[in-house]
């Protein structure tokens, strides 16, 4: 039997204090969303437009105009409200959430009599509402409308934005779904699926969760409903000519049937994640059993060494196993933090630590380099290897930047980044009837009742920069405490007071039972060493290369360190690899460095082209920074896996 009985710890009982995920804290309350709130209203100077408040202005009949912008700009601002829900429940702020309810206001105003409510309808095409279920994201607005919603609800508890959307989801019901005279159809881009489950969590409504089951069971079955929709509305079809035809929105088959990633990375990822809260809610272990075969290829095949997935730049998709191009791939941050909600709900299934470990890669790695460190710029994509020459001048690699971005018109990753980075305890810190689990290293107090008990304790450490993490309890309990081992970590102490103590192995996790003391404090020494990872040889891009590595963190060369043509340069495995850590560099960072090899290039000459001889070599001081810090101090190149001698 399917048991999902571990939850999130609530926002509101934990206080982040550590330095690294704090400050990441602090900037998205401070920084992001008010930097994100004057992009939503189009008033950062050069950036890209959004339109997305503008939409809702119009829609509302507050001023007059076209809708602006592309058919899902309403999620934007969705998400929007959904980092400000994070951030409020975790610290009131009177005047985000202002902004939200202001907002919230309009959206009532422009929700039409029966329920619906997406602008791009609304102002543009209301005679069109769901003939275009493939391509048009009504399904997934209203889907991040959901998340929003709920989030609001939970950490204000003001219900005007959860009524919205429950009437707008009762619109959707009353045209989709099984019954005789519906629509037999389900997302082009997915997301309603998992936001129906936490609609369902929040109202104990069994018919929200009754339609993310049939929207999760409907998909894929013949006849194909977008193949019978574009026959019957004259609608495009992009992929058509592709190898992946409808698996590009993973409907060319039953989703139990599916068996590699395929298609667009985000919407794969955010289909599973509802498929794994399906298959949870409804002891559906068919789907759970689609879940983990799907999880398996991803993250031993598919998946880059930061986390990122979806390979190429054309559909912003997965390709095929082991095809992981470093100059050209696409990772979206998007796909990164939709791998994590995926992660999340494996882990709260089977309370197997190995779902965290990967987590925690993309959260270090592919999530957070999506973000300059002051929080007001952006990467959409998020490569491996840069040469910003070749990003200007080479049209297979325009999508490639070598600096973020202030804004995108389609800017569906930068307010996501803000409601992730914003919800990390939840991520951290969950519990079980009578467990409380440590998955993250996050510093901070938490306060929560188990079944039997109340808890108080204090997480102490400078994770990721060292190894130690210091627990103390600040009240007797009797309890469980599961603390996670990384699968980096090849040893660790666990102590109290200097001596070791008794502890149970748990996929993954360590377990301490007892009565814990007031005041009493143990400690997690995990050794972390410097690692060079290689690549399965399958992939053909990493052959004769190697990445380091450094607990969680995923280490990179900078031209602003180590001069241009990164490419010439050759590692020496064998040299030894310093680590310090410099607090004024790039907000407090360990920066690794050792001796490696750099070609001769200077005696070459005018030709293209000679007889082959050994390469003359010079010593040069190699840099590493973290990945995800990378293009913070100007334009140049980078590499992350680099050639070894």
């Amino acid at each position: 039997m399917l048991e999902k009985s571990v939850k999130p710890v609530k926002l509101s009982n934990i206080t982040v204090e550590d330095k690294f995920w704090g400050s990441y804290i602090k900037l998205v309350r401070e920084q992001v969303i008010p930097y994100q709130w004057e992009a939503l209203n189009d008033r950062v100077e050069g950036a890209d437009k959004s339109y997305c408040i503008q939409n809702f202005r119009r829609a509302a009949g507050i001023e007059t105009g076209e809708f602006n912008g592309f058919v899902f700009q309403d999620s934007d601002l969705y998400k929007w409200i959904e980092a400000v829900a994070f951030s409020l429940e975790m610290q009131p702020d009177s005047e985000i959430e202002q902004w939200a309810d202001s907002v919230i206001d309009l959206m009532e105003k422009a929700q039409q009599p029966d329920g619906y409510l997406d602008t791009y309808y609304i102002l543009k095409e209301p005679d069109k509402r769901f003939t275009n279920l493939m391509d048009n994201h009504e399904l997934y607005c209203m889907g991040h409308m959901v998340e929003a919603a709920v989030a609001y609800y939970n950490a204000t508890d003001k219900d005007k934005m959860l009524n919205i959307a429950r009437r707008f989801v009762e619109c959707g019901m009353k045209h989709i779904g099984p019954e005789e005279g519906k629509i037999k159809g389900y997302p082009g881009h997915e997301v309603l699926e998992l936001a129906l489950i936490k609609l369902y969590e929040v109202t104990k409504d069994d018919r929200y969760k009754n339609f993310a089951k049939y929207l999760i069971d409907q998909r894929g079955q013949k006849p194909l409903y977008f193949k019978e929709e574009i026959k019957k509305y004259g609608n495009g079809f992009g992929w058509q000519n592709s190898y992946n035809k409808f698996q590009y929105y993973q409907a060319g088959i039953p989703v139990r049937n599916q068996k590699v990633a395929q298609g667009h990375a985000v919407r794969a990822v955010y289909l599973y994640s509802g498929m794994a809260d399906v298959a949870a809610m409804t002891d559906d272990e068919t789907l759970f059993d689609a879940c983990q075969t799907l999880w398996d290829n991803i993250v031993n095949k598919q998946m880059y060494v930061t986390g990122g997935i979806g390979a190429a730049a054309n559909g912003e998709a997965f390709t095929f196993d082991y095809d992981l191009p470093n100059d050209t791939n696409y990772s979206e941050s998007c796909a990164s933090i939709g791998l994590i909600f995926f992660a999340r709900r494996m882990f709260e299934i089977t309370k197997d630590a190995r779902y965290i470990n990967v987590m925690e890669r993309v959260l270090y790695n592919g999530v957070i380099s999506g973000m300059s460190l002051d929080g007001k710029k952006f990467f959409y994509v998020n490569p491996l290897e840069v040469d910003p020459e070749a990003c200007e001048k080479d049209p297979g690699k325009t999508h490639i930047k070598p600096e973020r971005q202030q804004w995108f018109g389609c800017a569906c990753c930068p307010p996501n980044i803000a409601r992730l980075l914003s919800s990390i305890g939840n991520y951290a810190y969950e519990q079980d009837h009578d467990r409380l689990y440590i998955n993250l290293f996050v510093g901070g107090e938490i306060k929560t009742k188990l079944e039997h008990t109340d808890i108080d304790l204090t997480v102490d450490t400078n994770y990721p920069w060292d190894g130690t993490i210091a627990v103390t309890n600040r009240q007797t309990a009797s309890y469980e405490l599961a603390i996670r081992i990384p699968d980096w970590c090849d040893d660790f102490t666990l102590t109290s007071f200097g001596e070791n103590i008794s502890y149970e192995k748990e996929k993954g996790f360590v377990i301490i039972k007892k009565e814990f003391a007031s005041g009493e404090t143990f400690v997690l020494d995990l050794t972390m060493n410097t690692r060079l990872m290689t690549a399965n040889p399958h992939v053909r891009e990493d052959i004769g290369k190697v990445a380091v590595l450094r607990g969680p963190v995923v280490y990179c060369l900078e031209e602003k360190d180590n001069g241009s043509l990164l490419s010439d340069i050759y590692l020496e495995p064998k040299e030894e690899i310093h680590v310090t850590y410099e607090p004024q560099l790039l907000g407090g960072v360990n920066v690794l460095t050792t001796t490696g090899k750099r070609i001769l290039v200077e005696d070459w000459g005018d030709e293209l082209y000679k007889p082959y001889k050994e390469y003359t070599y010079k010593d040069q001081e190699l840099r590493f920074i973290p990945y995800y810090a990378w293009a913070n101090r100007g334009i140049g190149e980078m590499i992350v896996w680099m050639k070894v001698r």
